[in-house]
């Protein structure tokens, strides 16, 4: 069974520092595995986190639970805060971890010494019990789990770009099938000349950077 401070320095080695929300990250993986009663970290897809923050929170929780994107068990709702969901794909049970609203303040009742706010997070939050740091809701997840890890391999091509369109994450309107971007759901837009010249299948990769 790997200690906290195995995580925290595979963490801290990925920053050349460890920063409270790294710990927290720590801290909040090993606490989402722990309530659902999973060991981690996991080599397999049953334990998925769901991320409302990126940065180096991801990171702690990514090194402590062993979900990662490339395995397709860890996804991000980027919501500014430093909590994420824990979900057991195999009972559907989820639970939602965050700081407890207090901790700060009562993080100086573990280090007395120290006076900067900074250092007291980042040892304090280190040892500090479950109790008190953190808090665990229940949650049910409104998109179904089982859509959100879907069926890889699963391949179809957009209606109106051409581009392959894979784990169904494909749109349907009618009798067309249409990529997130084509189905008006695209957060870039392309600029107007190159948009026509793509059309056309004329811009090359050097006149794109021009």
């Amino acid at each position: 069974m790997k200690t906290i401070d195995t995580f925290l320095k595979a963490s801290s080695a990925r920053h050349d520092h460890l920063c409270p929300r790294q710990v927290l990250g720590v801290r909040i993986g090993l606490a989402g595995a722990t309530c659902l009663g999973l060991d981690v970290p996991r080599d397999d897809k049953r334990l998925l986190a769901i991320l409302e923050m990126d940065g180096c929170f991801a990171d702690g929780v990514e090194v402590a639970t062993g979900c990662t994107v490339g395995h397709r068990t860890m996804r991000m709702e980027d919501y500014g805060k430093v909590a994420a969901v824990f979900v057991d794909v195999k009972t559907g049970q989820a639970l939602r971890i965050a700081p407890a609203l207090d901790c700060r303040e009562k993080a100086f009742n573990y280090i007395p010494e120290e006076t900067r706010h900074y250092f007291v997070q980042l040892r304090a939050y280190q040892f500090m019990p479950d109790t008190e740091l953190l808090t665990v809701t229940p949650v049910h997840l409104i998109t179904p789990v089982e859509w959100i890890i879907n069926r890889p391999g699963i391949r179809v091509d957009c209606s109106i770009c051409g581009e392959e369109i894979v784990n169904e994450r494909e749109t349907r309107q009618g009798d067309q099938v249409l990529c997130r971007a084509c189905a008006g759901q695209a957060y870039y837009q392309p600029m107007p000349r190159e948009q026509d010249m793509l059309n056309q299948g004329s811009l090359s990769i050097s006149e794109a950077r021009r």
